[in-house]
């Protein structure tokens, strides 16, 4: 078991020499089992102690340790940094062992940092350009999403291009929430652009895609000595200060890391992992999450005291399927990107199959079916096969045909169309009451070979 195991093993005897060493233990160290068998801990890696060594801390004081990130040397120069979980083997109330569980998290300890370092590099270089004037503000700005760019004529998508320039126009933190794919990150960007942070730097950290040890020293910064290899490095907090910090994935942050953002918010000041130093920072802080956020806070995946905090301004984005009105104008944003300039029109076949779709991936799914089906096309309109067989209807139970369901409710469709036209009078009066845009309303009457009502002459 212990051999097949993912993660390493590694087991020291009450005088700290190794008695178990696993197959991944192994790995992670770049040794091998014999070089580490029957010697003691220090003698194999001698750039711990007996204080910074995890193993030798709890055999000594009989504590757990839980989710510590360490980083030290082999006796044949290798660095590794690995986040581990240590226990007390006991015999009784007598200490006579502990043992270590780890996972090897080298390669990302030196991906995240390499990224610290060039946003850090980044920040220095668009300083070093900006000489205060708008066209360096411009410049930065441009890098990132607008207003502009939030597609759509929905109700909805329009109170959320409100919310949009007015919360910009605050200093005020920001929480946004929809599910995966409704554009979180679009509306961040968009607030950032639109405030008067927008000369400044823009910083978006996703905060479940890195363990714990390695997240808090990503964004708090790490000080020399606070733990071993630990170097002097700003956190995103300090590269964000007079900008935004966007945190994605808010609730998956762990709890003890969401006091101490708490903590930033409240103070405006940051002190490094490790360091006794508080530094100032002025930042601005959005988070969001792919559930409602009180939800996320009833779970325990968020603090309500982060919660109150963030959600000074609570933005909630649509799934597509509530906004299908806005479908056809994103399938034209979404041509104009990726259609290289060429003039690609989309079938009535396919439209429907677009509105009749419930998009559990929403916009961004809309956008790679689109982009997909551009990889497939010869001519210049978008056909059935073009598209991905589940937004087209096709299962591994069923298949698209004449007689399908789709057929039947574009039929039924049209009728609702030539009854709200014959009771309305008009297509203005017909869109109002089927509670859709009257652009809208037009291009389905186009699908269905519609026209509009003659004017009623005045009796």
């Amino acid at each position: 078991m212990l051999e097949v195991a993912s993660e390493g093993i590694h087991v020291v005897n009450e005088q700290g020499v190794t008695v178990v060493y696993n197959k991944a233990a192994s790995e992670f160290d770049g040794l091998l089992p014999e070089e580490v068998l029957g010697k003691h801990i220090l003698d194999v890696f001698p750039s711990l102690t007996h204080d910074s060594s995890t193993l030798l801390r709890v055999l000594r004081n009989g504590v757990p340790e839980i989710a510590k990130q360490q980083t030290f040397t082999n006796y044949k120069g290798k660095k590794i940094t690995t986040i581990n979980s240590t226990y007390p083997i006991t015999d009784g109330d007598k200490i006579i062992g502990a043992c270590e569980i780890s996972t090897d998290i080298t390669r990302i300890k030196e991906m995240a940092e390499r990224i610290a370092d060039l946003r850090q590099e980044l920040r220095i270089k668009e300083c070093a350009e900006d000489t205060g004037g708008p066209r360096a503000s411009a410049k930065i700005s441009r890098k990132l999403f607008t207003v502009d760019d939030i597609v759509g004529q929905s109700a909805v998508m329009r109170e959320v291009r409100r919310q949009v320039v007015q919360v910009a126009r605050t200093q005020s933190n920001v929480l946004v929430w929809g599910e995966t794919g409704t554009g979180k990150e679009l509306v961040v960007q968009s607030i950032h652009s639109a405030s008067e942070r927008a000369g400044s730097a823009f910083v978006a950290q996703n905060c479940a895609a890195l363990p714990e040890g390695l997240l808090e020293g990503l964004v708090f910064g790490t000080s020399k000595g606070g733990f071993t290899g630990a170097q002097d490095r700003p956190g995103l907090l300090e590269l964000a200060s007079g900008g935004t910090l966007y945190l994605d994935e808010i609730d998956s942050m762990p709890l003890g890391l969401q006091a101490k953002l708490l903590r930033v918010i409240q103070e405006k000041r940051v002190r490094r992992l490790g360091d006794v130093r508080e530094r100032p920072v002025d930042v601005r802080i959005i988070g969001s999450t792919s559930v409602l956020p009180r939800q996320a806070v009833e779970q325990g995946l968020m603090r309500p005291d982060l919660y109150f905090r963030l959600a000074v301004v609570e933005i909630g984005l649509p799934p597509l399927r509530k906004r299908q009105e806005d479908i056809p104008l994103l399938c034209s944003h979404f041509l104009r990107k990726h259609g290289k300039g060429r003039n690609i029109s989309i079938s009535p076949e396919v439209m429907s199959a677009f509105l009749t779709y419930d998009w559990p991936g929403n916009v961004r799914e809309l956008e790679h079916a689109i982009e997909g089906s551009l990889a497939f096309l010869r001519g210049n309109t978008i056909e059935l096969v073009h598209i991905p067989p589940t937004v087209r209807g096709i299962t591994a139970t069923t298949t698209l045909s004449k007689g399908s369901i789709r057929n039947q409710l574009k039929s039924h469709e049209k009728a609702a169309i030539e009854e709200a036209l014959r009771q309305g009078g008009s297509v203005s009066q017909a869109a109002r009451i089927l509670g859709i845009p009257r652009q809208t309303l037009q291009y389905r009457m186009k699908i269905h070979g519609l026209k509009a009502p003659r004017s009623r002459s005045r009796g």
